[in-house]
């Protein structure tokens, strides 16, 4: 549980708001919905650029990162506090913030020690990742331990 920090002036755009503050609770929800991830017992506050996450029935540590960047990878999105319950103990992923010129190759050699391991990173990170090249600077991604 804790507090996640994106680049808010990039991501996803949702509805017609600006970059300054966060998109309306709907518009939040239906990002998360559009991924096929579960909200189930988990609700959504949006207080200028931050969004905080409360709840949780049966969700995987996993899916709980998921639905962080989900959330965070928004454009308006500055923080994200998740307080969400799990049901497993599983450690944590590390989240990495993607540079101008990264490539998963580059970010599998340099988090996971070996590039060609770049697909681990690319199933941690779907369905939010559609394709192992579409990547942008200031995206956060799950590195898995």
């Amino acid at each position: 549980m804790g507090m996640f920090s994106f680049v808010k002036s990039v991501g996803a755009a949702l509805g017609i708001g600006s970059a300054e503050e966060a998109p309306a609770v709907e518009e939040l929800n239906a990002e998360v919905a559009k991924h096929g991830l579960n909200m189930a017992g988990m609700s959504i506050a949006v207080d200028g650029d931050k969004v905080s996450v409360i709840g949780g029935e049966g969700v995987s540590q996993e899916e709980k990162e998921k639905i962080v960047l989900a959330l965070g990878n928004v454009t308006g999105v500055a923080t994200v506090d998740e307080q969400i319950t799990t049901t497993d103990d599983v450690s944590e992923s590390e989240f990495y913030t993607v540079k101008k010129g990264d490539t998963l190759w580059a970010i599998s050699s340099a988090t996971l020690g070996n590039g060609s391991k770049y697909n681990e990173i690319f199933e941690a990170n779907r369905p939010m990742l559609s394709h192992p090249d579409k990547i942008y600077p200031g995206q956060v991604l799950r590195i898995p331990s």
